[in-house]
């Protein structure tokens, strides 16, 4: 591992401890005395997504967490809430046990979790989710709420 500052090698583990995301070390590095922090991650078994049209692709947290960022842009949510419920998704379909889940039941789940923290941020990702065409499609949603 080099110092992201100046790609040194030499580092010491300042602090280690267990986080959601894996396991986060501070470091430091001897040259520069900078310091960063880094995951470790253990990986899990392959999930892979049926898509609407059929085609599979392998599950990516990172893509999951971009589509539910974009619906809680600007809004007053904490990102421990946002990454709590990121978890909270991911362990829930890890849990099933399958080794392929179709989008629809991703959507659905990500969509049940997004409308207990943000109104807004629901209604954002249903507009994209759910294909919305016209106004009408989102004061139907609305209503719904």
């Amino acid at each position: 591992m080099n110092c992201p500052y100046c790609l040194n090698t030499a580092l010491k583990v300042t602090d280690k401890r267990k986080s959601p995301e894996g396991i986060r070390r501070r470091r430091e590095c001897l040259k520069c005395k900078k310091r960063f922090t880094t995951y470790e991650k253990i990986e899990k078994s392959d999930l892979h997504v049926i898509k609407k049209d059929k085609s599979r692709e392998k599950f990516s947290r990172e893509k999951l967490e971009r589509g539910i960022n974009k619906a809680f842009e600007k809004r007053a949510v904490s990102k421990e809430k946002i990454n709590k419920m990121i978890n909270q998704i991911e362990k829930q379909l890890r849990r099933r046990g399958k080794k392929e889940i179709k989008s629809s039941v991703i959507g659905e789940l990500v969509i049940k979790k997004i409308k207990k923290l943000d109104n807004v941020a629901y209604i954002r990702f249903a507009s994209v989710y759910r294909n919305f065409q016209d106004v009408q499609d989102f004061k139907q949603e609305i209503k719904n709420l």
